[in-house]
């Protein structure tokens, strides 16, 4: 990728864990990366991220307060590209039932629920990724892919039309969804190998606006 066509990424920093870890990644496949809290840069990105390793309130409560809410929606609706990534996939959805029911930013249809009584969690590890589209965010992405978690919450009621990937523990979720230009992830692509870099390129590869 040559210097004058290195894309950059607006890293969104709201004071959640786990930005190192998706700046190396970011950066190992020669993207620029912009890691802001400043409301213009944000609204204007056109491409953004999303992270997060924290409890859902006090995440969302921190984009509220700092006008970064906001700012991510106008990112969003000028055709900017997001992708969430762990809490900031569940932050992607209507609303959350941890510790209490929490709105989010309803950008994606569905509600953030825990894993069922008797069902192991945290679920943690690696764990296989079941296809059900092939293009866009998950393209060339193999059938039975694993890819690394680390949640206890997982988003129910998605629309099937915006889930790309499921995976199976304790019954089906949706691991990866794809509603326009409105990308997620439940797990972490930055730590998980070959399959997280293809996902990660694809965001890049992909045209933003």
């Amino acid at each position: 990728m040559s210097e004058v066509s290195r894309p950059t990424v607006t890293l969104v920093d709201y004071g959640v864990g786990n930005t190192a870890s998706v700046i190396r990644a970011v950066r190992r496949l020669g993207a620029e990366v912009d890691f802001t809290a400043d409301l213009d840069r944000v609204a204007s990105a056109r491409r953004l991220v999303l992270p997060g390793v924290a409890a859902f309130a006090p995440a969302m409560n921190r984009l509220l307060e700092t006008g970064l809410e906001s700012a991510v929606r106008a990112a969003v609706k000028r055709g900017g590209r997001l992708l969430g990534l762990c809490l900031g996939f569940q932050l992607l959805f209507e609303e959350s039932e941890e510790h209490g029911v929490h709105r989010g930013l309803g950008l994606v249809p569905g509600r953030v629920r825990p894993f069922s009584a008797g069902v192991r969690t945290p679920h943690v590890g690696w764990n296989q990724l079941l296809a059900r589209r092939s293009d866009g965010f998950v393209e060339g992405l193999a059938e039975g892919s694993f890819v690394y978690f680390v949640h206890s919450y997982r988003p129910e009621g998605a629309e099937a039309a915006d889930v790309a990937a499921a995976c199976e523990h304790g019954g089906e979720f949706p691991a990866i969804v794809q509603r326009g230009n409105v990308w997620g992830c439940q797990f972490h692509p930055e730590k998980s190998s070959e399959n997280g870099r293809l996902l990660l390129a694809n965001f890049l590869s992909e045209e933003a606006p």
